[in-house]
């Protein structure tokens, strides 16, 4: 019987490479130089490349870029709050994915990091022997467990585009039980190996959770397209602290139509899980949809039981240059908060933070309310973590210091607005900025990530914000930033706002409907284009 107690906070939402099981010698620890942009205390974690030309071994397919660190992802361990693990992709590729991805672990809440590696692929060690015989990993995301400390890192390691002949991935998990400084090698959750004709499925944006209740229980979750239209919500899970693993299976079909992206779970009291996701629904028509959607898991001894959908609210976002139709999720006291970017609080001009949040286990939810601080701007890629005392954190970025648009140009900045009245006014924060976009990767899009990170240690201890901004200067660089912010009891003097409904009964008009369903379209096409 898994143990059940208080819940604890559920947040949502590597530099030397080495060879054989582990990929652990040679970590250094770097001292951060100051970065630019900073409106509060702000640690470099990336570095610059130490990849050897061709480490990916085939050849070389769209533009690499060299020394961009996105996409990351951090955990905070209840076990020692003073350690702190992150990941990230590093020197991304036009066409998806990175030649790996980049491990770094803190003992001192952040203060220095030390780097390190795990064979997700070649250019981390990879091989044949070890799983890890990758040209390219992606989707990054970490996890610690609350009872031992044991941490977790999930990777989509892959060779070639995706469903096309000859392509391979995998879904690879790896552990560590010392801080995150060295990491077994991974186990294989599910693997698709070539297939000359062209492959058959494709597993993208996988996240993984470590139980807050029970240290042997550990949840993978990911979407597997089976063609461009279509893809279940896949799951595995170990009851064995990560040294088995169940066989992954589908959990929900949205049907030869309908797929899903960005599922993540959430863990609540008494043996229930919650698996948050977007569906993308494409009609007979040919027209598309997209909705924000929840799925109940309980345990039965054995296995877990899976509920049909509930709908949280549709999702509705027209895009930004770089928007991400993925939601983040946060549970805590037995409120559950999700946020996504979405134009309807604009009718359909530009995209805000969408939260809404359930008090009943994911069974009702809120109606969305706008939490971006300025609504008059395009805000995109949020992420949402409620502390153990219920305070909210929501990060993103945004377009409002980018006043003179230019076609070699574009400033955002990264911001946090927190709340410590269950939602019903926030205060903001300055995090970094501006920055010029021009300066990160283009992946199908300028790409800082299809996700941010934002992690919180207990009751009253500050939000800390991981994130990717561009570098100064006219080059194509971006690097991996942990900020440090005043609480919010400290920050009370910020601007403070109330959350924006939208009206009663708004709607899109056709034209609006017509931007988010090409917004839709595109995101369907990216998703097979570039991981």
């Amino acid at each position: 019987m898994r143990a059940r107690r208080g819940l604890a906070i559920v947040a949502l939402v590597t530099l030397v490479a080495a060879c054989g099981g582990s990929s652990n010698s040679g970590t250094v620890t770097p001292v951060p130089p100051t970065p630019p942009f900073s409106s509060v205390q702000q640690i470099r974690l990336s570095q610059p490349s130490t990849f050897a030309a061709g480490c990916d071994g085939v050849p070389a397919s769209g533009t690499l870029y060299i020394d961009t660190a996105v996409e990351p992802s951090l955990a905070a361990n209840p076990f020692n709050p003073m350690n702190l693990i992150a990941a990230w992709q590093q020197n991304r590729w036009s066409n998806g994915g990175s030649q790996g991805l980049m491990l770094a672990s803190s003992v001192n809440g952040g203060t220095s990091w030390t780097l390190t590696t795990a064979p997700f692929s070649r250019c981390t060690g990879g091989n044949p022997a070890n799983l890890g015989d990758y040209a390219r990993a992606t989707d990054p995301w970490v996890t610690i467990s609350a009872n031992n400390g044991v941490a977790y890192a999930l990777s989509l390691s892959f060779t070639g585009a995706s469903l096309s002949p000859g392509s391979s991935s995998a879904m690879l998990v790896a552990r560590s039980t010392d801080f995150g400084v060295t990491w077994l090698q991974p186990h294989a959750l599910i693997v698709d190996p070539p297939n000359p004709s062209g492959a058959q499925f494709f597993n993208d944006k996988g996240s993984i959770t470590a139980d807050p209740l029970n240290a042997s229980f550990v949840y993978a979750v990911w979407d597997r397209l089976t063609s461009p239209t279509s893809g279940p919500s896949y799951f595995a899970f170990t009851q064995t602290g990560g040294s088995t693993w169940e066989p992954a299976r589908s959990i929900y079909d949205p049907g030869p139509s309908g797929q899903t992206i960005g599922n993540q779970i959430v863990v609540l009291n008494g043996d229930v899980l919650l698996n948050v996701f977007t569906e993308i629904d494409t009609a007979s028509d040919g027209t598309v949809s997209s909705l924000v959607r929840v799925i109940r898991g309980t345990y039965n001894g054995t296995t877990w039981i899976w509920s049909a959908p509930t709908t949280i609210a549709k999702l509705q976002a027209v895009g930004t240059s770089n928007p991400a139709n993925i939601v983040s999720v946060s549970a805590t006291l037995g409120a559950v908060y999700v946020a996504w970017q979405d134009s309807l609080f604009s009718m359909g001009k530009h995209d805000g933070i969408a939260l809404a949040s359930s008090l009943d286990g994911g069974q009702t939810w809120s109606t969305p309310v706008q939490v971006n601080a300025d609504p008059n701007v395009q805000a995109f890629t949020p992420t949402v973590n409620v502390r153990a005392d219920g305070v909210i954190a929501v990060t993103y970025f945004d377009l409002r210091n980018n006043t003179a648009p230019s076609a070699s140009h574009l400033y955002a900045d990264c911001w946090m607005v927190t709340s410590t009245d269950g939602g019903t006014s926030f205060s903001e924060q300055h995090l970094s900025g501006s920055f010029d976009l021009q300066n990160a990767p283009d992946s199908e899009g300028l790409f800082l990530g299809d996700y941010q990170a934002l992690v919180s240690s207990g009751s009253g201890t500050p939000f800390l914000p991981l994130y990717a901004q561009p570098a100064l200067g006219n080059v194509v660089q971006t690097d991996t930033f942990i900020s440090f912010p005043p609480s919010p009891a400290a920050a009370a003097a910020a601007l403070a706002f109330t959350p924006r409904a939208a009206a009663a009964g708004a709607e899109l008009t056709p034209e609006a409907q017509r931007r988010v369903m090409a917004r839709t379209r595109l995101v369907q096409a990216q998703r097979l284009r570039g991981r």
